[in-house]
Protein backbone atom coordinates (compact mmCIF):
# COMPACT_ATOMS: atom_id res chain seq x y z
CA UNK A 1 0.00 0.00 0.00
CA UNK A 2 1.48 3.05 -0.52
CA UNK A 3 2.02 5.65 2.19
CA UNK A 4 1.54 9.82 2.06
CA UNK A 5 3.60 11.67 4.76
CA UNK A 6 2.45 14.96 6.07
CA UNK A 7 5.91 16.10 6.39
CA UNK A 8 6.04 19.31 8.69
CA UNK A 9 8.63 21.96 7.29
CA UNK A 10 7.85 25.62 9.38
CA UNK A 11 5.17 26.64 11.68
CA UNK A 12 1.88 25.70 11.04
CA UNK A 13 3.01 24.55 6.90
CA UNK A 14 3.25 20.85 5.73
CA UNK A 15 4.01 19.10 2.58
CA UNK A 16 2.79 15.83 1.34
CA UNK A 17 5.63 13.29 1.17
CA UNK A 18 6.06 9.88 -0.82
CA UNK A 19 8.35 7.22 -2.49
CA UNK A 20 6.57 5.50 -4.71
CA UNK A 21 8.71 2.01 -5.47
CA UNK A 22 8.72 2.81 -9.08
CA UNK A 23 11.58 5.92 -9.23
CA UNK A 24 11.59 5.62 -13.33
CA UNK A 25 9.54 7.97 -15.62
CA UNK A 26 6.17 9.33 -14.27
CA UNK A 27 4.46 8.23 -17.65
CA UNK A 28 4.12 4.24 -17.86
CA UNK A 29 2.59 2.13 -20.82
CA UNK A 30 -0.97 2.01 -19.38
CA UNK A 31 -1.41 5.89 -19.25
CA UNK A 32 -1.86 5.51 -22.70
CA UNK A 33 -0.64 6.63 -26.07
CA UNK A 34 0.11 10.32 -26.13
CA UNK A 35 1.90 9.99 -22.15
CA UNK A 36 3.90 7.40 -23.80
CA UNK A 37 5.14 9.93 -25.87
CA UNK A 38 5.60 11.79 -23.00
CA UNK A 39 7.90 9.21 -21.60
CA UNK A 40 10.03 9.72 -24.42
CA UNK A 41 10.25 13.38 -24.16
CA UNK A 42 11.24 12.61 -20.26
CA UNK A 43 14.07 10.41 -21.07
CA UNK A 44 15.54 13.30 -23.21
CA UNK A 45 14.90 15.63 -20.39
CA UNK A 46 16.93 13.31 -18.20
CA UNK A 47 19.69 14.20 -20.68
CA UNK A 48 19.07 17.90 -20.35
CA UNK A 49 18.97 17.48 -16.40
CA UNK A 50 22.18 15.68 -16.53
CA UNK A 51 23.89 18.80 -18.44
CA UNK A 52 22.43 21.09 -16.54
CA UNK A 53 24.00 19.73 -13.36
CA UNK A 54 27.33 19.78 -14.72
CA UNK A 55 29.82 22.23 -14.49
CA UNK A 56 31.12 24.23 -17.45
CA UNK A 57 33.04 27.33 -15.87
CA UNK A 58 33.01 28.84 -19.57
CA UNK A 59 29.45 28.94 -20.22
CA UNK A 60 27.90 32.09 -20.94
CA UNK A 61 25.22 34.17 -19.04
CA UNK A 62 22.15 32.34 -21.27
CA UNK A 63 23.59 29.01 -20.37
CA UNK A 64 23.70 29.45 -17.20
CA UNK A 65 20.56 30.84 -16.97
CA UNK A 66 18.99 27.46 -19.19
CA UNK A 67 20.89 25.33 -16.74
CA UNK A 68 19.35 27.12 -13.46
CA UNK A 69 15.42 26.61 -15.36
CA UNK A 70 16.67 22.96 -15.61
CA UNK A 71 17.35 22.42 -12.30
CA UNK A 72 14.61 24.06 -10.76
CA UNK A 73 12.10 22.14 -12.66
CA UNK A 74 14.08 19.05 -11.58
CA UNK A 75 13.62 20.07 -7.82
CA UNK A 76 9.57 20.86 -8.76
CA UNK A 77 9.53 17.21 -10.29
CA UNK A 78 11.02 15.62 -7.27
CA UNK A 79 8.31 17.97 -4.70
CA UNK A 80 5.42 16.29 -6.62
CA UNK A 81 5.88 12.77 -6.64
CA UNK A 82 3.41 12.40 -3.96
CA UNK A 83 0.25 13.15 -6.08
CA UNK A 84 2.17 11.53 -8.87
CA UNK A 85 2.43 8.70 -6.61
CA UNK A 86 -1.73 8.72 -5.55
CA UNK A 87 -2.83 9.14 -9.17
CA UNK A 88 -3.51 5.44 -9.83
CA UNK A 89 -4.17 4.04 -6.16
CA UNK A 90 -7.43 3.40 -4.57
CA UNK A 91 -6.49 2.67 -0.84
CA UNK A 92 -3.67 4.85 0.55
CA UNK A 93 -1.99 5.01 4.54
CA UNK A 94 -1.99 8.63 5.73
CA UNK A 95 0.89 9.29 7.87
CA UNK A 96 1.18 12.38 10.00
CA UNK A 97 2.76 13.80 12.85
CA UNK A 98 1.89 12.17 16.01
CA UNK A 99 1.91 15.56 18.10
CA UNK A 100 -0.89 16.88 15.07
CA UNK A 101 -4.85 15.28 15.47
CA UNK A 102 -6.28 13.17 13.18
CA UNK A 103 -9.18 15.87 12.49
CA UNK A 104 -6.18 18.36 12.18
CA UNK A 105 -3.98 16.75 10.13
CA UNK A 106 -6.85 15.33 7.58
CA UNK A 107 -7.77 19.19 7.33
CA UNK A 108 -4.33 19.88 6.19
CA UNK A 109 -4.02 17.41 4.20
CA UNK A 110 -7.65 17.73 1.98
CA UNK A 111 -6.71 21.71 1.99
CA UNK A 112 -3.81 20.82 0.22
CA UNK A 113 -4.82 18.73 -2.00
CA UNK A 114 -7.98 20.97 -3.24
CA UNK A 115 -5.37 23.68 -3.75
CA UNK A 116 -2.89 21.49 -5.41
CA UNK A 117 -6.16 20.58 -8.02
CA UNK A 118 -6.63 24.04 -9.01
CA UNK A 119 -3.21 25.33 -9.13
CA UNK A 120 -2.06 22.01 -11.54
CA UNK A 121 -5.10 22.23 -13.23
CA UNK A 122 -4.32 25.28 -14.28
CA UNK A 123 -0.71 25.60 -15.07
CA UNK A 124 -1.77 22.90 -17.09
CA UNK A 125 -3.42 24.78 -19.54
CA UNK A 126 -0.87 27.69 -19.39
CA UNK A 127 1.91 25.03 -20.21
CA UNK A 128 0.28 23.10 -22.77
CA UNK A 129 -0.12 26.55 -24.31
CA UNK A 130 3.67 27.03 -24.21
CA UNK A 131 4.54 24.08 -25.06
CA UNK A 132 2.66 24.16 -28.39
CA UNK A 133 4.36 27.34 -28.92
CA UNK A 134 7.73 26.75 -28.20
CA UNK A 135 7.17 23.95 -31.27
CA UNK A 136 7.89 26.85 -33.37
CA UNK A 137 11.67 26.56 -32.24
CA UNK A 138 12.45 23.22 -34.29
CA UNK A 139 13.26 25.19 -37.05
CA UNK A 140 16.54 26.18 -34.71
CA UNK A 141 19.64 23.34 -35.44
CA UNK A 142 19.78 21.91 -32.19
CA UNK A 143 18.26 20.56 -29.44
CA UNK A 144 14.80 22.10 -28.63
CA UNK A 145 15.92 22.27 -24.69
CA UNK A 146 12.68 25.09 -23.95
CA UNK A 147 10.41 22.41 -25.73
CA UNK A 148 11.72 19.91 -23.30
CA UNK A 149 10.76 22.66 -20.35
CA UNK A 150 7.95 23.49 -20.99
CA UNK A 151 6.65 19.97 -21.66
CA UNK A 152 8.17 18.30 -19.03
CA UNK A 153 6.13 21.11 -17.04
CA UNK A 154 3.09 20.31 -18.48
CA UNK A 155 3.30 16.38 -17.97
CA UNK A 156 4.23 16.95 -14.19
CA UNK A 157 0.99 19.96 -13.59
CA UNK A 158 -0.79 17.45 -15.76
CA UNK A 159 -0.03 14.37 -13.53
CA UNK A 160 -0.23 16.49 -10.06
CA UNK A 161 -3.62 17.16 -10.93
CA UNK A 162 -4.59 13.86 -11.46
CA UNK A 163 -3.22 12.89 -8.30
CA UNK A 164 -5.11 15.48 -6.45
CA UNK A 165 -8.43 14.63 -7.93
CA UNK A 166 -7.84 10.80 -6.88
CA UNK A 167 -7.02 11.74 -3.96
CA UNK A 168 -9.77 14.16 -2.84
CA UNK A 169 -12.30 12.14 -5.07
CA UNK A 170 -11.25 8.03 -5.20
CA UNK A 171 -8.80 7.03 -1.96
CA UNK A 172 -9.65 5.59 0.66
CA UNK A 173 -7.62 6.84 3.69
CA UNK A 174 -6.11 4.87 6.62
CA UNK A 175 -4.53 7.12 8.79
CA UNK A 176 -1.32 6.70 11.51
CA UNK A 177 0.27 8.75 13.81
CA UNK A 178 4.28 8.84 13.42
CA UNK A 179 6.14 10.37 16.24
CA UNK A 180 9.02 10.51 14.23
CA UNK A 181 7.13 13.20 11.75
CA UNK A 182 6.64 15.17 15.22
CA UNK A 183 10.44 14.94 15.89
CA UNK A 184 11.19 15.98 12.31
CA UNK A 185 8.44 19.17 12.87
CA UNK A 186 10.97 19.85 15.75
CA UNK A 187 13.75 20.36 13.47
CA UNK A 188 12.34 22.90 11.08
CA UNK A 189 14.00 26.42 13.07
CA UNK A 190 17.24 24.70 13.73
CA UNK A 191 20.52 25.45 11.19
CA UNK A 192 21.01 23.05 8.16
CA UNK A 193 24.14 21.80 9.11
CA UNK A 194 23.31 20.98 12.79
CA UNK A 195 20.03 19.34 12.24
CA UNK A 196 21.54 17.13 9.44
CA UNK A 197 22.41 13.96 11.29
CA UNK A 198 19.25 13.51 13.30
CA UNK A 199 17.22 14.45 9.70
CA UNK A 200 19.24 11.46 8.42
CA UNK A 201 18.71 8.76 11.21
CA UNK A 202 14.85 10.03 11.33
CA UNK A 203 14.68 9.17 7.14
CA UNK A 204 16.74 5.83 7.95
CA UNK A 205 14.29 4.96 10.94
CA UNK A 206 11.00 5.73 8.34
CA UNK A 207 12.78 3.66 5.29
CA UNK A 208 12.64 6.75 3.52
CA UNK A 209 16.23 7.38 2.08
CA UNK A 210 15.28 10.61 -0.12
CA UNK A 211 13.62 12.05 2.60
CA UNK A 212 16.54 14.28 3.95
CA UNK A 213 17.12 15.93 0.78
CA UNK A 214 13.34 16.87 0.41
CA UNK A 215 13.45 17.99 3.85
CA UNK A 216 16.25 20.15 3.64
CA UNK A 217 15.26 21.69 0.27
CA UNK A 218 11.54 22.75 1.92
CA UNK A 219 12.21 23.52 5.47
CA UNK A 220 14.00 26.46 5.53
CA UNK A 221 14.79 27.69 9.15
CA UNK A 222 12.96 31.25 10.16
CA UNK A 223 15.38 34.00 9.79
CA UNK A 224 15.10 35.80 12.79
CA UNK A 225 15.67 39.97 13.36
CA UNK A 226 16.49 42.00 15.76
CA UNK A 227 15.03 44.45 17.30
Amino acid sequence: MLSIYLVPVGSNRFELYSEPPDEGSPAGPRDGFFRRRFHRLSERWRDAVHAARGDDPAAGRVARWRDWSVRRVAEMIAEQRALWAIRNEHSTMFVYPSDLSEATAVAHRDRMLAHARRHHGLWTILDGILFLGSGLLMLIPGPNVLAYYFGVRLLGHYLSWRGARQALDRVRWQTRAEPALAELGGLTDVPREARAPRVAAIAEALHLPRLAAFFDRTAVPVRRTGA
